[in-house]
This record gives C-alpha cells, sequence and structure tokens, in this order.
C-alpha cells in the first residue's frame, strides 16, 4: 500500500452537487439558478396554475352551473334493501338506526325510500323521505309510512 493507490472508505463520499461553493466547484457563481428572474431569487415558490405570466387556464375558462346552497341530498334506498333487511333480520319496523347497522346508510346522511322492486310484507318504515311509489306499496300491504 503506498499514496497512488489509496481510496475513501465505501459510503464515506457522495455523488452530490455542492451549490455555491465557488467557481472550480462548477456550480458557483449563479449556482446554478441562471440570471435574474423570479427562479434566481430565494424564497421562490411558484404558485399552483402559474404559467409564467400568461392568464392560467382556470381564469381563461368560464364558470359553469350552478350550486344551490340550499339543497338537501337524499341516500335512496329501494324497496328491496328493505325486504332483504326484514327477512335478513325478521323485522317488521325498519328505523333508521336499522339501516345505519346494516351499512345502508351513514348516521349523518338522510334516507329517501323510492319505489323499486318488491315488497312482500307488511313493515313500518321510518324515513326522512318517500317517493310516491314506495309510499302506496308500503301501504297497499298495510303497512304504515313514519317521516321522521
Amino acid at each position: 500500500m503506498n499514496l497512488s493507490n489509496l481510496k475513501p472508505a465505501e459510503g464515506s463520499t457522495k455523488n452530490r452537487k455542492r451549490i455555491g461553493r465557488g467557481t472550480g466547484s462548477g456550480h458557483g457563481g449563479t449556482s446554478t439558478r441562471g440570471h435574474k428572474g423570479a427562479k434566481s431569487r430565494s424564497g421562490y415558490s411558484r404558485k399552483i396554475g402559474f404559467e409564467g405570466g400568461q392568464m392560467p387556464l382556470q381564469r381563461r375558462l368560464p364558470k359553469f352551473g350552478f350550486n344551490n346552497i340550499n339543497r338537501v341530498e337524499y341516500t335512496a334506498v329501494n324497496l328491496v334493501s328493505l325486504q332483504t333487511l326484514a327477512d335478513a333480520k325478521k323485522l317488521d319496523k325498519i328505523t333508521k338506526a336499522d339501516l345505519i347497522e346494516a351499512g345502508y346508510i351513514s348516521s349523518k346522511e338522510l334516507v329517501k325510500v323510492l319505489g323499486n322492486g318488491v315488497l312482500t310484507s307488511k313493515l313500518v318504515v321510518e324515513a326522512d323521505a318517500f317517493s310516491k311509489s314506495a309510499v302506496s306499496a308500503i301501504e297497499s300491504l298495510g303497512g304504515t309510512v313514519v317521516k321522521l
């Protein structure tokens, strides 16, 4: 072993740019940032959607549509689902708590019962809203509808 074949220990050196360490490093001067402009300044961070001063796409496109802030949104549950739930748990009264427990809705959602499917048993159904066809199907079998 002599001075001509000495090497640093494995893993002790890293291959990375050492920016701003003089012109001899090859990354001195402007420190790889180029000359002038916002990107050369400290503290620069590009804003989302910035297009170099050109009018950004989200400002070029027109606003579209209308969102009603008073809209009441319901989660739909069909008569088929009520019948399968009643058969599975042998229920004659279906409440909102039963629907939450069965996983049809979450606790914060409003429920609307729709008339899709066939109901075969007499049920008392509690929900926030009902379609006309659902009310007629439930009441035709002698069941009752309870609006919350």
